[in-house]
């Protein structure tokens, strides 16, 4: 029995898998189990922020793992007072909750927004149309895309929604009981749509103005993506808290939750946990991965292979009339198709070119951050050539 057959027989049927079964990977590339390589433009949707293979990281964790894996947060590790130091150092924010994905690191921060509220009289959070915050029911309910909450209703209630980048709407929703307003600076199963920086700003002054706590969902679009440690960084307005995961430990899972010192006071003792998170080999990846981004020319790379990303993309689309607009920033990227993306992206997995769908019409580029523009141009061609 093939890996294939097996998974299709013995795994739950949550994913539309391609027929494909990858065995190891170096940098830029993955094999599977044939030997055939692929272009790996999905980074493993945003994850493998160094690639596959990457020695550093490779190396921390088997040091790690012969340290110790996991104890408990009942006590205190170095990697992980250490990550936390390092998230806080280098932002606005004054405390980190560890977990492991992005999902939990947005339902901490929805909790932690209500328990502040509490005093206040305020329950509801405002998020937006054509979202996506993750698969657990709290995450699901604020995701602003029906086909996600088909057949789970009833959701949770005190969550509304309000159309992206319509200030004049979350304006009005944002009334005397809202406690936070949630949102991705760029949605990314949405379609790789970055929100305005003028409208982050409004945004931003209305919760000043009216005592609400503004989240950012930075999950995918955060940890060097858009050639910045915090996508906010990129639009120049600070959040009161920020969920992270996906690319924070380059593969291992990991999330984290970070908050200005008087919303993080809200949480006491008992009020919220994660088994695993933040363990300490968690933590020393992130530690290893957070490090490399931060070293220098790292993210500079970022931005300049990611301004190269968007220009060949664009030059593609003088030339095939399939490629309708491109959007985005940094290494998240998205090519909005007049074809079907689904049929498209298989036939770049056929060619060796590793891309994912964002929406129904948008192809989405999100290669691991070392990209340089010879894999960019290799990705255009193939890229082309599956366009035929």
């Amino acid at each position: 029995m093939t890996t294939i057959e097996k998974g299709e027989q013995y795994v739950m049927n949550t994913y539309k898998r391609f027929p494909v079964a990858f065995e190891r990977g170096e940098g830029m590339y993955l094999y599977d189990e044939s030997g055939k390589a692929y272009l790996d433009f999905c980074g493993g949707i945003a994850v493998n922020s160094l690639g596959a293979g990457d020695r550093g990281l490779v190396g921390v964790v088997a040091a790690q793992s012969w340290r110790l894996i996991h104890t408990s947060n009942l006590y205190w590790t170095k990697p992980m007072a250490d990550l936390a130091e390092t998230l806080v150092t280098r932002s606005s924010f004054d405390k980190a909750f560890f977990c492991n994905s992005g999902a939990e690191a947005v339902e901490a921060a929805m909790k932690l927004a209500r328990k502040y509220g509490a005093d206040h009289g305020r329950f509801k959070i405002v998020a937006m149309e054509n979202s996506f915050h993750g698969r657990t029911f709290g995450a699901i309910t604020a995701t602003g895309q029906k086909k996600y909450q088909k057949g789970l209703s009833p959701l949770l209630p005190g969550i509304v929604h309000v159309p992206f980048g319509d200030f004049e709407a979350l304006e009005s929703a944002a009334d005397d009981e809202t406690c936070a307003i949630l949102l991705e600076p760029v949605q990314g199963e949405g379609g790789i749509i970055p929100a305005e920086r003028e409208y982050l700003a409004s945004v931003r002054r209305l919760c000043d103005d009216r005592g609400i706590a503004l989240i950012f969902d930075e999950v995918q679009c955060g940890v060097g993506r858009l050639g910045y440690l915090f996508a906010h960084e990129y639009f120049g307005v600070a959040p009161d808290m920020c969920a992270l995961a996906k690319g924070i430990a380059g593969g291992v899972p990991m999330g984290a939750l970070l908050a200005r010192a008087k919303f993080a006071a809200a949480f006491a003792p008992g009020d919220h946990a994660s088994t695993f998170g933040g363990n300490p080999l968690a933590a020393a990846a992130a530690n290893y991965v957070v490090s490399r981004v931060l070293a220098e020319g790292f993210l500079e790379n970022v931005r300049e292979t990611g301004a190269y990303l968007a220009s060949s993309l664009e030059k593609l689309s003088r030339r095939n009339p399939a490629v309708l607009a491109v959007r985005g920033a940094g290494l998240m990227r998205g090519a909005v198709m007049s074809v079907p993306t689904g049929p498209l992206v298989g036939k770049c997995l056929e060619r060796g070119l590793l891309t994912l769908g964002a929406g129904a019409d948008v192809v989405r580029f999100v290669p691991p951050l070392i990209a340089g523009k010879p894999d960019v141009d290799k990705a255009m061609e193939l890229f082309e050539n599956a366009l035929g």
